[in-house]
C-alpha cells in the first residue's frame, strides 16, 4: 500500500487532502480511485485512509481510525558527516533513512575538498529533503528525517549542545592497540536517548578536529579494524545500533 507524508492535519472530520506531486502521483501515476486506501503519515503516526473524492490536483481522504505500528528506532541518531565528494552525500541520506536516521548535519571539515556554494545551496538541500521523504516513505517511516543545511566546525560544536550522547568515529583510535569499540559505548546508550555521531570527509577528521570534538565532550569509537569510506562508516554504525536496540 502507497505511503504518503501529509503537509497538513486532518481535520475534525478525519478528512484531508493530497496534492501536488503525491497528489499526481495517486492519480496519473497509480490511477487510484474513490473507495481505494493509502497509508497517510500525520504528526508522525500512519494511519490507513480511504479516497472520498477525486480533485483536478490531487484527492480527499478520510482516516480510518487506529493507528499503525511505528517502525522508528527507539534512539534518535544523528549523523553529522564531512562534506563528501560527488553525489555520496545523496547515497548516506537515502541508506541513512533506510537503516533508521533521525537526521543529518554535514559540515565543512578541514579535509573537505568539497565547497558549499551558498548560492545554489538551497536547491541542494532542498534535492536532499526529497531523498530523505522518499526514502522514508519506501520504507514505511512514520518520520521523515531532517536535512539540515551544511554548517562549519564551530557550529556544529554549538549544535552539539542539543543531544543526549555524542559520539566520533576516529581511524586513530580503531589503530591504537586499546581501542573503543562501538558495543561498550552503545552500552551506555538509552532507549528515547538523542545521539549524535560526527564522521569525516575522505581522509578522515583532522587531529585538530578529533581533539576540538573531545574537548567538547564527544567519545572516540573505532569501527572496526578496517577503514571503511566516508560514506559507509555512517551506516555501519545505523547497522550496528538497529542490531542493538531493535
Amino acid at each position: 500500500m502507497q505511503r504518503y507524508f501529509l503537509q497538513s492535519q486532518f481535520d475534525e472530520q478525519q478528512h484531508a487532502t493530497i496534492t501536488g506531486d503525491d497528489g499526481k502521483h495517486i492519480t496519473r501515476v497509480m490511477r487510484m480511485a474513490v473507495g481505494d486506501n493509502v497509508i497517510a503519515v500525520s504528526d508522525g503516526e500512519a494511519f490507513i485512509s480511504t479516497i472520498t473524492e477525486i480533485l483536478e490536483n490531487g484527492v480527499v481522504i478520510q482516516r480510518q481510525e487506529g493507528s499503525l505500528t511505528t517502525n522508528e528506532m527507539p534512539v534518535r541518531v544523528t549523523i553529522a558527516c564531512g562534506l563528501p565528494k560527488g553525489d555520496k552525500l545523496d547515497l548516506i541520506v537515502q541508506k541513512g533513512t533506510e537503516l533508521g536516521m533521525a537526521g543529518i548535519l554535514p559540515f565543512e571539515a578541514e579535509r573537505s575538498i568539497v565547497k558549499w556554494d551558498a548560492k545554489k545551496g538551497g536547491k541542494k538541500v532542498e534535492r536532499l529533503c526529497k531523498i530523505a521523504k522518499e526514502a522514508a516513505e519506501q520504507c514505511h517511516r512514520t518520520v521523515i528525517p531532517e536535512v539540515a543545511t551544511p554548517s562549519n566546525f564551530k557550529q556544529l560544536i554549538a549544535q552539539s549542545a542539543n543531544y543526549d550522547v555524542l559520539l566520533f568515529a576516529d581511524e586513530e583510535d580503531a589503530k591504537s592497540g586499546n581501542p573503543n569499540r562501538m558495543a561498550e559505548r552503545l552500552k551506555n546508550v538509552k532507549p528515547e536517548q538523542t545521539v549524535l555521531t560526527v564522521f569525516g570527509p575522505e581522509g578522515g577528521l583532522s587531529r585538530n578536529e578529533a581533539d576540538a570534538l573531545r574537548s567538547a565532550g564527544f567519545l572516540p569509537i573505532a569501527l572496526g579494524p578496517r577503514i571503511l569510506r566516508t560514506e559507509t562508516a555512517p551506516l555501519y554504525l545505523l547497522s550496528a545500533m538497529s542490531y542493538e536496540f531493535e
